[in-house]
């Protein structure tokens, strides 16, 4: 039997050591907001945060998990529900087209936002590159960290500053 600290609760599994993070949580914990993609750690689909750090969770023992707290998508919101900036940003910019990558997307942007608050385009290329999107909607992605950062207003929003005539 294994404890595992999961968005901020303790569980006890009862899995083989070796098995990917992704399938404990996604079939032994029906947490299915974390996606399986490639299953080769290339596309970042399946992108939890392990101690606070994006891992792929496809390929990640659980057994490196014991010990450490794991936050799934569904643990990235307020204890009382409330959406997190990197994920109202993902709404402003309708970021998503099909969404599969988005769980993974948001994983990442929002490990990127608590290490660097004020990201160039330069440090989310870095920290979103092994983060793919088949629906190509990068420039949304990278638009939705700058709003979530406080950089750029949301979609929509008053601008700020005197207009021209």
């Amino acid at each position: 039997m294994m404890k595992l600290t999961i968005n901020g609760k303790v569980t006890a599994v009862d899995v083989d050591p070796a098995m990917p993070i992704l399938w404990v949580v996604r079939e032994k914990l029906g947490l299915t907001g974390t996606k399986f993609g490639c299953g080769m750690a290339l596309c970042g689909a399946c992108t939890v945060h392990l101690d606070g750090r994006p891992v792929r969770s496809c390929s990640t023992p659980i057994a490196e998990a014991e010990g450490k707290a794991i936050t799934t998508i569904e643990g990235v919101a307020g204890p009382e529900g409330e959406l997190s900036k990197v994920q109202q940003a993902w709404i402003s910019e309708q970021v998503p087209q099909c969404g599969y990558c988005q769980s993974g997307q948001i994983m990442a942007a929002t490990a990127l936002l608590r290490d660097n608050p004020s990201p160039s385009d330069a440090d989310i290329d870095a920290a979103m590159a092994g983060n793919l999107c088949r629906c190509g909607t990068y420039v949304r992605i990278r638009r939705a960290i700058k709003v979530a950062a406080g950089l750029e207003p949301a979609k929509g929003a008053p601008q700020t500053g005197s207009a021209q005539a």
